[in-house]
């Protein structure tokens, strides 16, 4: 028997979840806007309850984002935030910034919490002293070939989050780097999500970098959005057993459908049975359910770490 994988998926609206639940998702993540980036949707708080009563209705957990680069204003207001999330007893947070986990440790929260700090998760050495300090895992960064996490796993003390379906950040900045330009060719234009706006390098044509712009600044994301379903039984095999589906840009059925597979994915690699023919056939169904106007791949998965800049 396999040692036990969950999945954590990002959920769009209180249908979306239920939906999520009642497929067998292990967690939801959810968050606001406030202290959460890069969300498909932000909660209130009011729904944040109601989520977190549902998945533990369901037998499932709830991991709230707190992982937004916290400034002196959002300090100011994190601990009502984090009584609340403790008062609804929720099961764990995701935490970049270490004055979070400052007041987490000063105050005696008993909120878990999972550390991420995006792109720059990359060593052992790394992850393992966030475990010392008390993290009870860390969100991998999705830059980290395979070479890399082959190096990596041998070493954790404490649980590697991978994305395996979904799309990759590369940079973030906290400028308004989308409304700077739009003030400079003088236009009012829509800068958030749903405008799906993309980058493309000069004499790259194929590139194709989503951008888009909120509270937090100016988010970037890799040309392919990830699929690592043919891959699932070799990261298994190297105990990455916390998966992660983010749906930021697959949203409503299609992300519940996509999320389905990867749970029968799943069933299957804990019960000996999953194969490689399986594990295309469900990649294919992947494709047909995922944006047609986004590219799917392997994201860094398979390139050389010498290759990386």
């Amino acid at each position: 028997m396999t040692k036990k994988i969950m999945i954590t998926a990002t959920v769009d609206s209180i249908e979306q979840a239920k939906a999520l639940l009642a497929i067998g998702i292990d967690t939801l993540y959810i968050g606001e806007e406030t202290y959460g980036l890069r969300l498909p949707h932000a909660f209130t708080w009011d729904e944040l309850r109601e989520l977190t009563e549902l998945a533990h209705a369901a037998g499932a957990k709830v991991t709230v984002a707190v992982n937004a680069i916290m400034h002196p204003d959002k300090m100011a207001t994190i601990k009502p935030y984090l009584d609340f999330l403790q008062e609804i007893e929720v099961d764990q947070l995701t935490v970049g910034d270490t004055g979070v986990i400052f007041v987490l440790d000063r105050d005696g929260y008993k909120l878990p919490y999972i550390y991420d700090a995006s792109t720059m998760v990359t060593s052992s050495r790394q992850v393992n002293f966030w475990g010392e300090q008390g993290a009870i895992g860390a969100v991998l960064s999705r830059e980290l070939p395979k070479e890399e996490l082959i190096a990596l796993s041998d070493n954790l003390t404490v649980f590697g989050e991978i994305l395996v379906y979904g799309a990759t950040i590369i940079h973030q900045s906290k400028r308004p780097l989308l409304e700077n330009y739009y003030n400079f060719i003088k236009t009012d234009e829509e800068k958030t999500r749903d405008r799906n706006l993309f980058l493309s390098e000069p004499k790259q044509e194929e590139t194709h970098y989503s951008i888009y712009e909120d509270s937090h600044g100016t988010h970037i994301f890799a040309s392919d959005d990830v699929n690592l379903m043919t891959e699932l039984d070799e990261l298994t095999a190297l105990n990455y057993t916390h998966w992660k589906l983010d749906g930021i840009y697959t949203p409503g059925d299609n992300f519940v459908e996509i999320a389905e597979l990867f749970v029968q994915a799943k069933n299957l690699i804990m019960s000996g049975q999953f194969t490689a023919a399986q594990g295309f056939a469900f990649d294919e169904a992947i494709r047909r359910l995922h944006p047609v106007e986004r590219t799917l791949g392997h994201g860094f998965y398979d390139l050389d770490p010498d290759e990386i800049q």
